[in-house]
This record gives structure tokens, sequence and C-alpha cells, in this order.
């Protein structure tokens, strides 16, 4: 695009005075943060009067120790996102965006990225995801999401939300080379910005020296003495780029669903026919209507050059937010209130040191030319080495060693406070860094291990609010973006490695309708936190295998599942052999069997049981009717109420045998009927994954036969 200095000044203005009004301390808090994650805790000044004094300048870098720790939290406890169904949307498509959601995380490494967003926040108080399309790799583009670097993140001043969708505008201070500018952006600009050189018409500030790269500060290539004369400066990133997105009123046009009343904006890529072809696929349900909202302005400048200045194509801010803990605007992290706590432990700790070794070479005392063998100098220098002889005149004071003042009480216990502070500080204790002492009891290890965890509770809530937020926006784009036929492939299972494939937005040639529509309906967000597989495994192993001891009866590949073993599945198909094999198939059909058998055995038991009591019954009425018949008087009436008691309390007993036989029957039938309808389907996936192989050997039989075919007319031709 041309120069247009009016537009660059507005960006330029509006950039300075979001960076004046909090950035700048931002800047300042997250590169000390880092300085002293990385170990760097020392100021220069302090540095040099130290060395000037010949004092020792310690670091003990606990802060890395910590923060390892609460990683590693982070690390082992994972989060799914699922979309649900909400104002009637098919059930099916929720499924789909779940899946299609996995195939977005795995292109993306999103494990990795989420870890080091998370890493930012920790330390710096923010980190940032970016979330675009991306058309590389695919003409029907990508969803992208990347890790934005912090330092580089120039927030909306007057928000005070956690969502940006409240903010008023963000922008994005980068530097790129002149081949970046030429292949984003415009190919004219960039030689015009190769021609100008590294200058800026607006000057730096000091968000230019603050630069995180392998090279550390960078000294801009063509500012100052430049001692790299005859370099290509095209590879050089010192060209820098305002990229702003701020909020603007306009009216756009909206789908309306004539029925419950939803709205959604048109996407800005969809032409008339486009629109008019969609209108007409619904029949009429769906509705345009025009509405006044907030919409996102898009302009990127360099210098005085725009290299973009359009609406943008989303819904949201490409940037996503991550604070670990946030109240209206202020954001802190884990790193800074350690910074104290760890600064007196350097300095407590250097003046220890500082004072062994002053006690270690305290001093002489010694009388004027007394010395024989040696000169003051190197009594000096070498006063404290082991075996030191010293000679002295006949009838002068003997050279003294000076006694040095005793180190000052209480100053161990000062780094011992320092670090009680930080575990308080930061609520990592030596149970979650492995460190406690070995009588201590597992279970109370464990106990200490789960409140630990419970004080990052809030740390880890706001990282599933920033899952939240990446999710709908992430959703969002796949609604406007993902509107052509796609094949995507998944890994569905880790532990067997099984790939899933899934058709979205596919036309079905004979009714029409579109299979998986990812375009329509709204959707619910759950996510949901689980531990890492590694750690999830441990667990439901110790699980299975105590459950197992006490007499459960876990299958064999329950336990090698989640095992740590490698090529567990290879192992589970060993122990269960071959389904297919005739082998199998019989002892499938004798477990089969032999499970009627037990039924059967069973029922029969039961019949007998009551056949005797029918049998009982009708013994105690023979002997009642004989003893009525008999006419003894008040002794007959006696044992008729004898035999009548009898004769209940055989009933109760028939009634509670045939109670329990029932019972154990339908256990017996739902068992069987479980273990067959298991041992279908695996042998149903078995027999599908046989057929899958054997056409592959088919093919790749056939690809051989016609390979060598070829050769032999390739020979017959020579």
């Amino acid at each position: 695009m041309p120069v247009n200095e009016q537009l660059a000044d507005e960006q330029w203005r509006r950039y300075t005075y979001c960076r004046d009004r909090s950035h700048l301390e931002f800047l300042a808090k997250a590169d000390r943060c880092d300085q002293f994650f990385i170990g760097n805790q020392w100021l220069e000044q302090d540095m040099a009067e130290l060395r000037d004094q010949k004092r020792p300048a310690m670091t003990i870098n606990k802060i890395l120790s910590i923060l390892s720790t609460i990683f590693g939290e982070q690390i082992y406890n994972r989060t799914e996102v699922l979309f649900r169904p909400s104002s009637g949307s098919p059930a099916e498509v929720a499924d789909a965006l779940s899946k299609v959601w996995m195939q977005i995380g795995q292109n993306n490494q999103l494990p990795w990225v989420r870890s080091d967003v998370f890493a930012d926040g920790c330390i710096r108080s923010r980190g940032f995801y970016d979330v675009r399309m991306d058309y590389r790799d695919s003409v029907f583009g990508e969803v992208n999401i990347a890790l934005q670097n912090s330092k580089n993140v120039v927030i909306d001043p007057d928000a005070e939300e956690y969502d940006p969708d409240k903010w008023n505008d963000v922008s994005v201070t980068k530097w790129f080379t002149t081949q970046d500018i030429a292949v984003l952006y415009n190919e004219d600009d960039a030689e015009l910005l190769k021609q100008r050189g590294p200058l800026n018409r607006f000057g730096y500030d000091s968000v230019d020296r603050l630069r995180d790269t392998f090279g550390g500060n960078a000294f801009l290539a063509g500012q100052g003495n430049w001692p790299y004369t005859g370099l290509d400066l095209t590879t050089f990133r010192n060209v820098r780029v305002l990229d702003r997105q701020y909020r603007k009123l306009d009216k756009v046009e909206h789908f309306v669903d004539i029925t419950t009343g939803d709205m959604r904006q048109i996407p800005a890529g969809w032409d008339r026919e486009r629109v008019a072809a969609f209108l007409e696929r619904m029949g009429g349900n769906i509705a345009v209507t025009k509405k006044l909202i907030k919409r996102i302005r898009w302009t990127v400048t360099a210098s005085d050059i725009v290299l973009h200045d359009d609406w943008s194509p989303y819904k949201h801010f490409t940037i996503v937010p991550y604070f670990p803990h946030f109240r209206y605007g202020k954001t802190v992290g884990l790193v800074e209130n350690l910074l104290g706590p760890q600064e007196i432990l350097n300095k407590v700790s250097s003046q220890e040191l500082h004072i062994v070794n002053t006690t270690a070479n305290s001093g002489w005392a010694v009388e004027e030319d007394s010395l024989v063998n040696m000169s003051i100098e190197e009594l000096e220098a070498g006063g404290a080495k082991t075996g030191l002889v010293l000679e002295y005149k006949k009838n002068s004071q003997p050279p003294q060693k000076i006694v040095p003042n005793q180190p000052p009480s209480g100053l161990d216990r000062i780094s011992m406070k320092a670090e009680e502070h930080m575990k308080t500080i930061s609520n990592v204790s030596d149970s979650m860094m492995g460190f406690d002492r070995a009588d201590v009891a597992a279970k109370a290890i464990q106990y200490k291990n789960q409140r630990g965890s419970i004080n990052m509770s809030k740390v880890l809530d706001n990282l599933e609010r920033t899952d939240f937020i990446l999710a709908r926006n992430v959703l969002d784009l796949v609604q406007e973006f993902y509107t052509d036929k796609r094949i995507l492939n998944i890994t569905k299972d880790d532990f067997t490695r099984e790939n899933e494939q899934i058709v979205v937005n596919d036309v079905d040639p004979v009714t029409g309708e579109i299979t998986n529509d990812l375009t329509l309906g709204e959707y619910s967000i759950v996510i949901t936190s689980s531990p890492y597989r590694a750690s999830l495994e441990d667990s439901q192993f110790e699980q299975a295998r105590a459950l197992r001891e006490i007499g459960v009866q876990i299958p064999d590949a329950v336990l090698i599942e989640n095992s740590r073993l490698l090529r567990r599945g290879e192992i589970v198909k060993q122990i269960e052999g071959n389904k297919n094999s005739p082998e199998a198939q019989e002892a499938m059909a004798f477990q089969k069997r032999a499970a009627e058998a037990e039924v059967s055995g069973k029922e029969a038991t039961t019949q007998k049981t009551l056949s005797d009591a029918q049998l009982q019954q009708v013994r105690a009425e023979k002997e009642t009717l004989e003893m009525q018949q008999g006419g003894d008087g008040g002794q007959g009436a006696i044992e008729l109420a004898k035999i009548e008691m009898e004769r209940e309390r055989q009933r109760d007993e028939m009634a509670l045998a045939r109670e329990k036989m029932q019972e154990e029957m339908a256990l017996a039938r739902e068992k069987m009927q479980g273990e067959l309808t298991i041992q279908r389907e695996k042998m149903q996936g078995e027999l599908e994954l046989k057929e899958k192989q054997l056409a592959q050997q088919a093919e790749q039989q056939r690809q051989q036969q016609e390979s060598a075919r070829a050769s032999e007319l390739r020979g017959e031709n020579t």
C-alpha cells in the first residue's frame, strides 16, 4: 500500500499511549523476572563493586527449581475440550467438532504451545496465544495456534476484563526482515523499506532494546557504528512493524434464524451468490438483516508505510491471553513475589562465604624487619597456605595471626528463613519437590502433594479459562472457514495408535443434505481436566493390581494396557492370540457352552429346591388333616399351630431361596451376555483389521507383479 503518514501517525500515537500507560512497567518487571529465572540475579554495578572489593557474589537459583515443579504440575494435568450441542443443534456435528479440535491440536502441537504460554504467564505474569487462519500448507486454510511473545503484546490500558472481547484494541510490535515483508504483505513496500534502511521515522524507544533472541538485546543493523559491513541486510530483523487490531462501529449483515431468533454475522468472504445459495438451501428458515456492531479493524504499519488496512475477517482478536492471577487489569505471576527472598538468599550466602574466606586468611601481626625467609608481600599472598613455615630473627617478636571477628549470630538463620519464605510464597513444599525426610510416611507425603495441588488451583483454573477462550475462538474460525469438504485424520487412541478418518461438510449425492455441516448450529464448550497419560496409567495400574489382590477378576489386558511396558498393544495381542483361528473359535464356543451349562445347572438346582419345598408342604398338610380327624382336643390344636408356624417358616425360606436363585441367574445371564458381546466386538474388530491387512497385502502383491511385468517388458525391449 502507498505511504500514508496520517494513518501511520495515528497508529504510532495510539501505540505510544498504550505503551506509556502500562506496558513499560510490564516490560521492566518481565525482563527482571526473566533474568532471575535464568540465573542472572545480580545487577552489573553491584557485581563490579563486589569484584573491586574481592568479595564473592553467590547465586543460588531457587526460583528455577520452584518453577520447574509448578511446570510439572501443569504438564501432568492436561485438559480435554469437548463440544456439546445447544439450541437444537445435531449431536453428531458436536462430536465431529470435538474431533476437528483434536486434529487442530495435533497439527499445532498444542500441548507444547500450551506449556510455553503457561511458562510465560508464571514468569512474566502474561502469556499469549496467536490464533488465525494459515494458508501456507493448504489452499482451504488451517487454524494455526502459535505462541506470541508477551513482551510484544500491548494491551488496551483502559481495559479491566480477562476476556479480549471486552478490550477496545490490542497491538503487537514485531521485527521482520524485508523478505518477510515481501512474502506477507507486498514486494514494493519491502523494496521501499530496504532502500530506507533500518531507520524508524518515529524513532526508537525502550521496547526496541528488550528483544528476546538467541543474541540477546540486538544491536540494530545499520544503526550507529555497525561493525559488520558487507552483510546482506535483508536477513536481519530490523524492520519494526506495528500490528494493531481495534474495534470500530460498522453496519454488518447477519443471518437470522426465523424460528429461534439466533443471529450470526455473515463471513466477510461470502459474496452475494454464496449468500443466496445458502438461503435457498435453508428453505426459507433463514433471513438476512443489517445490524450496527463493533467490528474489528486491522491496521499494520512499518514506519510511515501502511502494509495492511482493512476489516478483520475474524470475530475475535487473534490474541488469547493467560494471566495466572488477575485482578481488574492487574496481572500477577509467580516469580515477582519471589524476587525479594531470592535476593536475600543470594546476599546472605555471599556474606557467609566472605566470612569464611576472611577467617581462613585474617592477616598477620609482624614486627618490622623480623621475617627472614620471606617478605611482607609474600606473607600477605601466601599466609593462608597449608604447611607455611615462617622464619624470623632471633630475639624478635614472633609473627602472630590476627584473630578474626566472630560471624554475627543468626546470620545462618536468615538464609533458612529466606528459603522458607520462598516455599510459603510459591506454595511449593518439600513434598512436591521430592525433598521430604526419609522418616515421613508415604501417606503423609501423598496428602501434602494433594494440598500443594489445591494451592495451585487458581493458577490452573485461569489456564482452563484461557482454554475456553481459545476453544471459543477456534470454534468460530472453524464455522466460518471450514466450509468445504475436508477429510481429517486423527490419532484416536494413544495406546493402540489407531487412526480415524472423519469427513466433514460432505454433500450426500442422493438426498443433497450436508453430512457433518460445521457451519451451522450453536455448541457449548466443556473443559475437563485429566492427569497426563503416564501418571494416569501409573494410578490405574496400581488400582487394578490392588483389586486383583483382593480377588476381583481384573483381565490381564487391563493390567498390561495401564502398565509402562513398551509395545503393550503387541503384548496384549500375543496373550489373547488370533481370535479368528479355528482354535480360538472352538475355545470361545466352549466358553459359551460352559456358561450356558452353568446357568442351566443353577436353574435345575432352583427347581429341585422348589420341588422339595412343595413335597414338605404336602406332607405337612397330610399330617394336619390326620390330626384333625383324630380329635384329641386341645393337644391337637397346639400341634396344628406348630405345624402352621413351621409351614409359614418354610414358605419364607422358599421365597428367599427363590429370590436368591433368580438374582444369581439374572447376574449369570448378564455376565454371559456381556462377555459374549465383548468377544463378538473384539472378533469383529480383529476381522476388519485382518481384512484391511489382507487387502494391503493383495495391493502390495499386485504392485510387485506390475513392477516385475514392467521390468520384463523393459528387458524385452532392450
